[in-house]
């Protein structure tokens, strides 16, 4: 027992700063889109899935440099994964999360296009030098776009407040500063812990006698993914939606465009994509994408039982993993009943509430277009 007691501090205090991370960075970023007087889900969407995916892309640079460049595509599909079912999920299951409409039109599309060109750049079995400048040219578009839209939505409120003689542009531009201060300070906090805990659960799990493989498969999978998911889940306690929404579609779309691309552009032979990510692990990515869709899309909300959903879904995933790695034939079993029955099941609902969002109390209701 004696042999389990630092590993265990290390847990409880990997915890401890993880909520204390997490209150840290949902703090600044709120306090940051107040300052700048833009909305939380455009710092959600940018600064806030930044950080947060800056674990993914340290991870990935590492790796291209290396010349384990293999590493990158499982790193990042799997964390894309993560997100949308995992930390969204389990996001929306705290409390039903607002959707913005600019998500549905915008980000999300973005997002789908970026997972679609994942599976198209690897069809070849790898993500040359040329594909990753494609990915990061989108990122820099996207980027662009956001500053221009976010600075006439700060230019309309920053107006007002002169108007009302409430502006003052040295001290925001200082409490700013103090707020961004708060973010990073807030992920270094998230990345520590996250390593406390992983590090603390590896230990414990190799003496008792669990494999590396299964560590890997469970402990390490879901470690990765901490920082998001402490970020979103205390953001969804605090009322801050639009950060833990922005922060899961953002994270993604940087993992690929960011991520993904600048490995593959740093990467002396590309990034490899084996056989079994390109049919399974990229094609789930963008299913999971396209699931976004019609739940961001009706009542732009997503429901606590749609976040259970989601959650049972990676649970579901998660076990394929650990089947198809331990048991081939179950896992075939297994993902059979998944593709042939759960997903068709599953996509139909989805559809069904789809078309009754579309039509509306009266039949005739369209959905918002993006504030601009």
């Amino acid at each position: 027992m004696a042999d389990l007691r630092i590993p265990s501090l290390w847990i409880i205090a990997g915890f401890v700063v993880l909520i204390a991370g997490g209150e840290v960075l949902v703090r600044g970023a709120s306090g940051l889109a107040r300052a700048m007087h833009i909305s939380p889900l455009i710092v959600g969407l940018t600064v806030v899935a930044f950080c947060t995916s800056c674990p993914e892309l340290a991870v990935c640079l590492q790796a291209a440099f290396v010349d384990k460049a293999d590493f990158a595509v499982g790193n990042i599909v799997g964390s894309c994964i993560c997100n949308i079912l995992f930390v969204l999920g389990l996001a929306a299951m705290v409390g039903a999360l607002k959707v913005r409409a600019r998500l549905v039109w915008l980000e999300v599309p973005l997002m789908i296009l970026a997972a679609v060109l994942t599976l198209v750049f690897g069809l070849n079995g790898s993500i040359d030098r040329l594909d990753g400048l494609i990915l990061f040219a989108g990122l820099i578009g996207y980027m662009t776009w956001t500053v221009i839209v976010s600075r006439r939505e700060s230019k309309a409120v920053r107006d007002e407040l002169a108007r009302l003689g409430e502006y003052e542009p040295a001290t925001g531009w200082q409490v700013a500063l103090g707020k961004l201060g708060l973010i990073v300070l807030g992920v270094v906090m998230l990345v520590v812990a996250s390593d406390w805990l992983v590090g603390g659960a590896v230990s414990i799990a190799t003496y008792l006698g669990v494999s590396d493989l299964m560590i890997g498969l469970t402990i390490l999978a879901v470690g990765t993914s901490l920082p998001e998911a402490a970020t979103c889940v205390i953001a969804s306690l605090r009322g801050e939606r639009d950060i833990a929404v922005g922060n899961v579609v953002g994270s993604n779309i940087m993992n690929i465009l960011a991520v993904l691309g600048l490995s593959s552009v740093i990467a002396p032979d590309g990034i490899a994509v084996s056989q079994t990510a390109l049919s399974l692990d990229i094609p789930i990515m963008i299913v999971v994408s396209f699931a976004c869709l019609p739940i961001f899309f009706t009542g732009h909300r997503i429901e606590r039982w749609e976040g259970g959903l989601f959650f049972a879904y990676y649970l579901v995933y998660f076990a394929y993993l650990i089947l198809a790695e331990t048991d081939t034939v179950a896992a075939r079993s297994f993902g059979s009943f998944i593709v042939l029955f759960a997903v068709p099941l599953t996509g139909f609902t989805l559809l069904v509430l789809l078309l009754r969002s579309l039509r509306g109390p009266n039949g005739d209701a369209t959905p918002d277009r993006p504030e601009s």
